[in-house]
């Protein structure tokens, strides 16, 4: 079941506020009990169909998207990956509006309060930290994985829907997958531009299914983290992984500086 909030909004007004204040306005419209309590039911992931209202995003967002394109690192990994990647590196650097919604204390604390545990952002050095993933070749996907933690806590995505010009690209989930005496449940999700999936990384078994011919679907994803520290040898598979699979070996370099 997904949890729909927000409101519209005029032209106008949007623009007076800025990105956090926007998502200030977007968190105290939650009803977050009931948010909470469909988190914890669906054992940590929710899907809200509505967290920025989708004016906000075309408006803020899916010009700082178009802008970006010469930037995407593509990448193939098969029968598994497929598709285009910007590090949090590059957001820094060339769309700061993005780690102001990603650092915003109000989306933090409402966070917090929905795992139960006290978030912090991740480590600087970290390029999953707030990152754009773009699918815009036939095709392009990310077969069925966990989103693994290599800290020494326990790691939380954040799913922003951008842009969903496609009828066949997807999030697909399965919940209840190793729970015993439950039946798994599969749910294929548009992640429409203002629409958020939250989720325990180490729990929610997902993908996202194939693009289709003249598609397109842009996703911005956010972690945070219960404990900013990770052991040598997992920080050295985390960079690889990374590299080949992500970023690019230049990210792999500027990560180590």
């Amino acid at each position: 079941m997904a949890v729909s909030v927000g409101g519209a909004m005029g032209q106008h007004d949007m623009r007076e506020k800025s990105l956090g204040e926007e998502v200030e306005r977007a968190v105290a419209a939650l009803d977050v009990e009931r948010v909470r309590r469909e988190y914890w039911a669906q054992e940590e992931f929710v899907f809200l169909e509505r967290f920025l209202p989708p004016a906000v995003v075309a408006e803020r967002l899916v010009p700082q998207v178009e802008r970006l394109r010469p930037d995407v690192h593509r990448s193939y990994i098969p029968r598994f990956k497929k598709g285009g990647s910007i590090s949090a590196y590059t957001l820094s650097e060339k769309a700061p509006e993005f780690l102001e919604l990603y650092r915003s204390p109000a989306f933090i604390g409402f966070l917090s309060r929905l795992v139960d545990a006290r978030l912090t952002l991740c480590p600087e050095n970290d390029p999953h930290a707030c990152a754009l993933y773009f699918y815009t070749e036939p095709g392009d996907h990310i077969g069925f994985h966990y989103d693994t933690s290599y800290y020494k806590g326990a790691r939380y995505t954040v799913l922003l829907g951008l842009v969903q010009r496609s009828e066949s690209c997807r999030l697909s989930c399965q919940l209840y997958k190793d729970t015993p005496g439950r039946e798994p449940r599969e749910l294929q999700l548009a992640t429409e531009p203002g629409s958020m999936a939250i989720f325990n990384g180490d729990k929610l078994w997902h993908a996202i299914t194939p693009l289709g011919n003249g598609e397109e679907r842009v996703s911005l994803t956010l972690e945070y983290v219960t404990n900013p520290e990770m052991p040598p040898l997992k920080r050295l598979f985390s960079n690889m992984k990374d590299a080949f699979a992500y970023f690019g070996v230049r990210t792999l370099l500027r990560r180590g500086r």
